[in-house]
């Protein structure tokens, strides 16, 4: 469909010669906020990973506005502004909060300082922590650093992989709510453990199982425990 950003098509991705998804099909529209739901191991980093060049599909294909990237180097898929905020933060420790963001606007060199400027809006905290190391930050300050990397690259589809991992509650819920905005203006996949963010911050939902897509539809649909517990474990 023209208004899709993102179509990926029956891909199977896996790792040596282990097969992680099996003809996984996912179609993200222009403006939307999609999430990824399902167990542990069901596949939904790996996904990831794939659409944003970490990994190779073996068959299938991905299209991002138009263009079949799924040959495409990392570098070359960021520069046509598909961005990957991976699990884990992976934030340089060393460096401060205001290097980390100089390193990672580097591919567009113009309007660093604005684009700096508009992730300190969006997460005031970093101001406060600009000169300091990422490796002395908090968790929840490290997400938001790794959150406004991935900003600095100006995207048009953002993926985000387990924003909430290994934050507290109130934490999580404080990343989410300052990239509120955020996600008014920008395309999402969203992989989150934590199903109710996902659901309350998204449009629709594809669950994975077992590496297939087991269920899918509007966010609203799954927010029945019910339902929602039906499509991480089948009927």
């Amino acid at each position: 469909m023209a208004d899709d950003l993102l179509v990926v098509d029956d891909v199977v991705f896996g790792y040596n010669r282990s097969s992680v998804l099996h003809g996984v099909s996912v179609r993200v529209p222009t403006g939307a906020r999609t999430a990824l739901l399902g167990p542990n191991g069901a596949g939904k980093s790996t996904l990831l990973k794939g659409i944003s060049g970490f990994l190779r599909c073996r068959s299938g294909s991905i299209i991002f506005d138009g263009e079949d990237i799924s040959r495409l180097k990392r570098v070359d898929i960021v520069k046509r502004g598909l961005v990957h905020v991976p699990e884990g933060r992976r934030v340089f420790p060393t460096l401060t909060v205001e290097e980390n963001l100089r390193v990672a606007g580097h591919l567009r060199q113009k309007r660093i300082a604005a684009r700096i400027e508009a992730v300190l809006e969006t997460f005031p905290r970093l101001r406060e922590r600009f000169g300091v190391p990422a490796g002395l930050l908090s968790g929840g300050e490290q997400q938001m650093l790794a959150v406004g990397r991935a900003m600095m690259h100006e995207p048009r589809l953002l993926l985000l992989d387990e924003l909430s991992l290994g934050l507290a509650p109130i934490m999580a819920q404080a990343v989410y709510r300052a990239l509120d905005e955020v996600f008014g203006e920008l395309t999402v996949l969203l992989v989150e453990q934590n199903a109710r963010l996902a659901l309350d911050r998204s449009d629709y939902v594809y669950v994975l199982r077992n590496g297939y897509i087991g269920s899918e539809g509007p966010s609203a649909n799954f927010l029945d425990e019910a339902h929602l517990r039906t499509a991480y474990l089948g009927a």
